[in-house]
Order: structure tokens, then C-alpha cells, then sequence
């Protein structure tokens, strides 16, 4: 993967994959409800998306539909894989030490982490 989207264009991907696909309006109407952006700079940068191709563009109605032209898991992997790389040195013990230090996980949350640890040791045995 080639592109690094920014992030008020993760900001929008988020939106697409959660619903699949949304009209520029949607897409503005679910930005506005947590920050301060006008509809035609979320226009704006839907088109130079879909330019960049983040985001595939349906024409066939008057309301253009937009949906994500790059997958949701592939993007994860790749950003993550850069930020371990650039922030933690290539360390996922770094991340994850960092990452678990910043907060109080609950009991159900160290389940979880305790099981899928489990799974990646069952792998390499």
C-alpha cells in the first residue's frame, strides 16, 4: 500500500466503513457531531479522496455515493506496522507495554489480551 491517508482522512474512512457507504452529507453530518468543519471543505476533501483513490465515487444518481476504495484491515495493518516501526523502534513489546501502561484495563479487557496472547504462543509451538 502505497498511500498513507492523513487523519481527517481516517476521520472519514472511519465513517464509510462503518456504514459501507455514505453521501458527502452523511459523511458531513457525522464529522460535525464531534468537531467544527463546514460541508464544503467535507466536500472538498471526499473529492480529492476519491482522487487519490481512498474512495470509489457511484455517479449514477444525483447524490453521489461514496464507499471506501482502500480496505479497512490492510490500511490498520500498514499504519501500525509504520507507527511500531518509526515510534517503538520495530518493538511490538514497546507498543504494547506503552499502550497498556496509559490506562486501567478491566478484568474483561485482560481476559481477552491474556487469551489472544495464549493463541499467538499456540501458533509458534
Amino acid at each position: 500500500m502505497k498511500i498513507k491517508p492523513t487523519e481527517s482522512e481516517l476521520e472519514i474512512l472511519q465513517i464509510i466503513w462503518q456504514k459501507g457507504e455514505a453521501s458527502v452529507r452523511e459523511v458531513h453530518e457525522q464529522l460535525a457531531e464531534s468537531k467544527d468543519t463546514g460541508y464544503t471543505t467535507t466536500l472538498k476533501q471526499m473529492q480529492i479522496m476519491h482522487t487519490k483513490g481512498l474512495l470509489v465515487r457511484n455517479e449514477e444518481s444525483r447524490t453521489h455515493i461514496y464507499s471506501a476504495g482502500i480496505d479497512e484491515q490492510d490500511t490498520q495493518r500498514h499504519l501500525l506496522r509504520n507507527f511500531v516501526s518509526t515510534t517503538f523502534g520495530g518493538s511490538s513489546k514497546n507498543l504494547v507495554m506503552q499502550a497498556l501502561g496509559q490506562g486501567t484495563p478491566s478484568k474483561e479487557e485482560l481476559t481477552e489480551i491474556r487469551a489472544f496472547l495464549d493463541q499467538l504462543e499456540n501458533k509458534k509451538s
